[in-house]
C-alpha cells in the first residue's frame, strides 16, 4: 500500500508561481513512476506531468509545457510541481498518482495509488 500526501496549493494571481509536494509512503519510492493531474469545476481529470522511476524521464501536458517542471527527490520519498507563470485556467484540485508496473504517463488507468489532492486557485 502507499500514501500520497499533497500540499502546497493556495490562491496565487495569475503570473504568479506555486510549487506542490506530493510526500509518499509505504513502498519503496524508487519502485514506482509519479504524476500529477488536475481536475477543473466541472471538467474531467486531466494529465499535467509524469516522472518515471530513476532516470528522471518527465512528460507534460501541451498546456503546462515550459511553464510547469516535475522533479523527483527519491530520498525524501516527494515529487515537486514547480508551477510558473500561472493562469487564471490552472485552477483545478492537483493530484499526485504513483504508478507501480507498466506505465503510461497520460492514461489514469496507468496509476495504482491517487492522493486527496490540493486546491489552486489562480485570479486573474
Amino acid at each position: 500500500q502507499v500514501q500520497l500526501v499533497e500540499s502546497g496549493g493556495g490562491l496565487v494571481q495569475a503570473g504568479d508561481s506555486l510549487k506542490l509536494s506530493c510526500a509518499a509512503s509505504g513502498r519503496t519510492f524508487s519502485d514506482y513512476a509519479m504524476g500529477w493531474f488536475r481536475q477543473a469545476p466541472g471538467k474531467e481529470r486531466e494529465f499535467v506531468a509524469a516522472i518515471n522511476w530513476s532516470r528522471g524521464i518527465t512528460y507534460y501536458a501541451d498546456s503546462v509545457k515550459g511553464r510547469f517542471t516535475i522533479s523527483r527527490d527519491n530520498a525524501k520519498n516527494t515529487v515537486y510541481l514547480q508551477m510558473n507563470s500561472l493562469k487564471y485556467e490552472d485552477t483545478a484540485v492537483y493530484y499526485c498518482a504513483a504508478s507501480i508496473g507498466r506505465f503510461t504517463p497520460s492514461f489514469q488507468g496507468s496509476y495504482n495509488y491517487w492522493g486527496q489532492g490540493t486546491q489552486v486557485t489562480v485570479s486573474s
